[in-house]
């Protein structure tokens, strides 16, 4: 990309980054945004739920979403790198499906505009869930006679299995997975006995050392202004040469330029959520630091420039606690049967 266009783009990031700053502590909305042609409905949901459990979407049988995004826990599988079919190993970690639905883009650099668009991603990608095409996908569903059945109450229409009502169930099953009513946004409603001191220092200290230029909204992860497929990126690490960056390998990985091949996508980042962060180790989008205190010491020089103390790394991860939310229970679906038939695990 041109210099001119990389300037700009440049100083559009920052200028978002600055200008949200001050609108950083905002509680997790009560209901998620949801599009017009993919609308909630309990039916919906419960046959996304089944969809998100169930492994015959992979080549071998063996890979859910849930094999990666774990419901029952984090949202993540609190691994470096996810295992895939045949034990394959992607380059980045899985980000938490928890919240998800508040993010503006998918993925760790962005690359898709919604939900609907993230779910038919990793069913096709050879590392992840092997399908060879979507049309596989479709046919290894449409084989379930108690799944026909679903998609036709609850897509209708003279085909109702195909591969975009298999994203935009499994989308709408993940609308439902937020977790609201943490201690900060107790706090942010009126309740300023929910924050201890440390999270408190923290809260203010996040603010002042400008972490909030970039971690903002609702789900600390940008404005809630942006709309449906406006991501928000920022370069990681800003600061280059320090020794972070070696130790953990944090530009092995170009990021969004990966995708795009733009030169001012470099080490460009969708900006990921500090909603659970507690709960979802090992970070960065390597899974290389394996505690959120090294975390914080990391993003505090490579983005800041700033060396912290012990009591403010402390504070700071205090107030990081307080972002964990109230998980909705969750259980495991039953999935429908293979009836006259053994085994979907064939490639």
């Amino acid at each position: 990309m041109k210099l001119k266009n990389f300037l700009i783009h440049s100083s559009t990031t920052l200028l978002l980054a600055a200008g949200m700053a001050a609108q950083a502590f905002e509680p997790l909305p009560d209901k998620v945004p949801t599009p017009a042609d993919n609308p909630m409905t309990p039916a919906k949901i419960e046959l996304g739920k089944q969809l998100f459990f169930d492994p015959r979407l992979s080549v071998d049988g063996t890979v859910s979403c849930n094999s990666c995004h774990n419901v029952m826990s984090s949202g993540t599988d609190n691994r470096p790198v996810s295992a895939g079919v045949d034990g394959k190993r992607g380059g980045r970690s899985a980000p938490t499906v928890w919240n998800a639905a508040f993010l503006t883009a998918q993925f760790w650099d962005g690359r898709a505009a919604t939900l609907e668009d993230q779910a038919k991603g990793p069913i096709l990608n050879p590392i992840e869930m092997g399908m060879p095409s979507a049309q596989m996908a479709v046919e290894r569903i449409k084989a379930i006679p108690e799944y026909r059945d679903q998609f036709a109450k609850v897509f209708g229409g003279g085909d109702p299995v195909n591969y975009d009502n298999i994203a935009k169930a499994i989308a709408t099953y993940e609308r439902v997975l937020i977790t609201p009513n943490s201690p900060f946004d107790r706090y942010i409603k009126g309740d300023k006995k929910a924050l201890d001191a440390p999270a408190q220092r923290g809260m203010n200290l996040v603010k002042d050392l400008g972490c909030t230029g970039c971690h903002t909204g609702p789900n600390f992860a940008g404005p809630a202004t942006l709309h449906s497929g406006e991501g928000f990126f920022q370069k990681f690490p800003v600061v280059a040469g320090t020794d972070y960056e070696k130790k953990f390998d944090l530009t092995g990985d170009t990021g969004r330029h990966e995708s795009t091949k733009q030169e001012a996508d470099k080490n460009m980042w969708r900006v990921p959520t500090w909603r659970n962060v507690a709960l979802t180790a090992p970070y960065f989008h390597n899974g290389s630091v394996a505690t959120l205190d090294e975390a914080v010491r990391v993003m505090a020089k490579t983005q800041l420039n700033q060396e912290l103390n012990e009591a403010q790394v402390a504070d700071i991860v205090a107030f990081l606690n307080s972002l964990t939310g109230e998980f909705p229970q969750q259980t495991m679906p039953r999935l429908p049967g293979t009836p006259n038939r053994t085994s979907f695990a064939t490639k």
